[in-house]
């Protein structure tokens, strides 16, 4: 294949990647974004394959098929709830694909004789980043699925373990740019990589899994990059440049909208054992005021303003499409009703945003916390749904607490709050939250899904 003709397809497919990457950033061009930066992928590899003559146009075509196959019984099967933990396996798997493709690279290029310095160091930069990507990225599902705990695990001399493995990891990188003919230094660096993967996201804990999953998205980019300069290949630099760029730069908005470092999300452990700060039994000892579906109805009927706030547990419950069926409701009413949306509700970026969209919520009603915080004031109904660390008021009030200065969603100031909540336990930050027990707050112990059913049987009712 002509080489202009090449490069002329490589920057098609680079423009179509910056411009679905564009669109990804309102819901409105969402998908059609993705479509565009599908098909520049799609261009990337058929030019890239067939250029190279890597393999028969039959294998192409196959591996397309195949690979559309299991794309389609994943978009169908999976729920959207989760949603995160796909992603945390999806940059799993482009990590690993970077630490394969660049072994191999280097596997051939030792056979038809010393490869070049930047091809060798490009190669353990893949190797390590890759590696990390993989084992952080397997954690981090194990996590999210439920399959180990989502809470953060720290031990003794864990700050020091982690140094000396990185400084291991770097080590045998230099050996390898010193020897890249011994081929088993880099598969002794991708197991010290894996190993380091696997201890910097163990502290993390499942509040703090948005952030860990941008930032290894970040990872799987560079990888990626870095597998382009091994490889030469213009596109994969462009394409693993951009995701690790834009994974950074969300990186560090999740972590602004904290008011936390990163370094602080990755190593202190938010959410283990609290030992410090009042009680459970002191924030919440006969204060709390129970309610029920009939009584939330009698104050819906009269609200002139309604805000729903979800957090986590309303993707736990799936109760979305049962949440946009009484807004609606409501709406018909004659109340004006919006949502409030925290950056970090949920377990992944923009996690509340997918489920409601799911639900055909429309996104005018969506508001991001410096838009609704200012109105308030002035709601008189905010019903809460599995939310509780973006909501808590010690944020602001006890500079001591794991989320003080975060900022959060001021429901407290809210004429009436609803919290629908299947108990008292408290978030992934592990401290009670005083909104359960405040003046205007009472609380719906339900089954998220269930709760918002019986609210909508209510009002119907009381119509």
């Amino acid at each position: 294949m002509n080489p202009a003709l090449i490069n002329s397809a490589y920057v098609i497919a680079s423009a179509l990647f910056i411009i679905g990457l564009k669109g990804l950033s309102h819901p409105r061009t969402a998908v059609r974004g993705n479509m565009l930066s599908a098909i520049g992928m799609l261009l990337a590899i058929v030019v890239t394959l067939g250029a190279r003559g890597i393999v028969a146009w039959g294998v192409i075509v196959g591996g397309l098929v195949l690979g559309a196959a299991v794309g389609t019984v994943l978009a169908v099967k999976i729920q959207m709830t989760a949603m995160p933990e796909l992603v945390a396996l999806f940059n799993g798997l482009g990590g690993a694909a970077s630490v394969l493709v660049a072994g191999a690279a280097l596997l051939t290029a030792v056979d038809l004789g010393r490869p070049p310095a930047q091809m060798v160091i490009a190669t353990a930069a893949s190797g390590l980043i890759g590696a990390v990507t993989l084992s952080g990225s397997l954690v981090a599902f194990a996590k999210l699925w439920g399959l180990v705990s989502g809470n953060p695990v720290l031990f003794t001399g864990q700050q020091v373990l982690n140094g000396a493995v990185l400084l291991a990891a770097l080590g045998i990188g230099v050996g390898i740019s010193m020897q890249p003919e011994m081929t088993l230094l880099y598969w002794a660096l991708v197991g010290v990589s894996l190993l380091f993967g696997i201890l910097i996201v163990i502290p993390v804990g499942g509040a703090d899994m948005p952030v860990v999953i941008t930032l290894l998205n970040s990872y799987s980019g560079l990888a990626a990059a870095a597998t382009g300069f091994v490889l030469s290949n213009n596109m994969l630099i462009i394409a693993g440049s951009l995701v690790g760029a834009s994974g950074l730069i969300l990186t560090q908005i999740m972590c602004k909208a904290m008011n936390r470092s990163l370094a602080n999300v990755l190593f202190a452990g938010v959410g283990a054992e609290v030992t410090g700060g009042p009680s459970a039994d002191e924030v919440y000892a006969g204060k709390i005021k129970a309610t029920s579906a009939d009584e939330i109805a009698m104050m819906l009927d009269g609200a002139r303003r309604v805000v729903f706030v979800p957090g986590y547990g309303m993707a736990v419950a799936q109760a979305q499409h049962a949440v946009r069926s009484l807004a609606n409701l409501l709406e018909k009413n004659g109340a004006e009703v919006e949502f409030g949306i925290h950056p970090v509700a949920g377990r992944m970026p923009g996690h509340m945003n997918v489920l409601l969209a799911e639900a055909n919520v429309d996104y005018s009603r969506l508001k991001d916390m410096d838009d609704i915080n200012p109105s308030f004031e002035r709601t008189d109904v905010v019903i809460v749904i599995g939310a509780n660390d973006v909501v808590n008021p010690v944020a602001r009030t006890d500079p001591s607490s794991p989320i003080a200065g975060m900022p959060i969603l001021d429901v407290d100031k809210a004429q009436t709050v609803v919290m629908i909540k299947r108990s008292l336990s408290p978030g992934y930050a592990g401290i009670p939250n005083p909104l359960f027990a405040a003046d205007n707050t009472l609380m719906y112990f339900s089954d998220g899904r269930q709760a918002v059913q019986d609210i909508i049987a209510a009002v119907k009712e009381a119509a």
